[in-house]
């Protein structure tokens, strides 16, 4: 919960960060399509894709997310983190989400996640400013799911690695995992820009970031109220230190 002294303005809605990024093409072509919930939107999705996720438009955590696939030709297979159902069609499948979800929702394209060691895993890129100052890459870690999980939150289960070893364990060579931190940094950076030319005020963002199986960079999610950091303070105690020094400057006081 953020604490009364917390300063940094947030954009909420992953509508809304979509729409502002959209404008960017340099950014943009780093974004799953993303677009509101409805049974049409819903039906050309599934059919172009074959995989996508269904969200809360505002939601955190891990929590509300379906993850929705094509089964064969004529089944829809649909998980969440704690069970999976089986549908004939988009119309039962769409009565069904309207159902468990009263919230606007999103449909985000599905990514092939590369994998390390059999399990998905994204990036949190942390982008930080002090006021008055520019924008700053102060850390990038990585959440490894647990098994059976289709989100990679801490709060589901996932496990907080350094980054770096996450490549070492894939087997990228060290020219390749420098480009990619490289890349990281760089697009963390634009997407700060981007969205704080949209909404003055802003501090810090901890954005979702993934590679696909074919090395290709997408950006999940951009996380701009109170991204959380602190199972960092043992694992990696500098890259920890740096962030609280950031976040102090902006009234920020604890790391979840």
């Amino acid at each position: 919960m953020p604490e009364k002294s917390y300063k940094s303005n947030s954009i909420d809605g992953k509508l809304r960060v979509y729409r502002y990024l959209s404008a960017y093409p340099h950014i943009n072509t780093h974004q799953p399509y993303t677009v509101q919930m409805d049974k049409t939107k819903l039906k050309k999705c599934i059919k172009k894709y074959g995989l996508i996720y269904v969200k809360p438009n505002i939601g955190s955590h891990g929590e509300g997310i379906f993850q929705i696939k094509k089964k064969d030709k004529k089944n829809l297979l649909l998980r969440t983190t704690k069970q999976k159902k089986t549908f004939k069609n988009v119309s039962s499948l769409y009565k069904y989400l309207k159902a468990h979800s009263k919230r606007l929702m999103a449909i985000q394209q599905g990514i092939s996640l590369e994998l390390a060691n059999g399990k998905p895993y994204d990036i949190r890129s942390m982008v930080q400013r002090k006021p008055g100052a520019p924008w700053t890459s102060t850390g990038i870690f990585t959440k490894v799911g647990a098994k059976g999980k289709i989100v990679t939150n801490y709060s589901q289960g996932g496990q907080i690695v350094l980054l770096d070893h996450v490549f070492k364990s894939i087997g990228l060579p060290p020219k390749k995992r420098k480009q990619r931190f490289k890349k990281l940094k760089a697009v963390s950076l634009a997407v700060a820009q981007a969205l704080s030319a949209a909404q003055s005020g802003m501090y810090e963002m901890g954005i979702d970031f993934a590679f696909d199986k074919k090395g290709r960079l997408w950006i999940l999610e951009v996380n701009t109220r109170h991204p959380q950091f602190h199972p960092l303070k043992e694992l990696h105690p500098k890259m920890y230190q740096r962030m609280m020094a950031f976040a102090k400057s902006y009234g920020r006081t604890t790391a979840k």
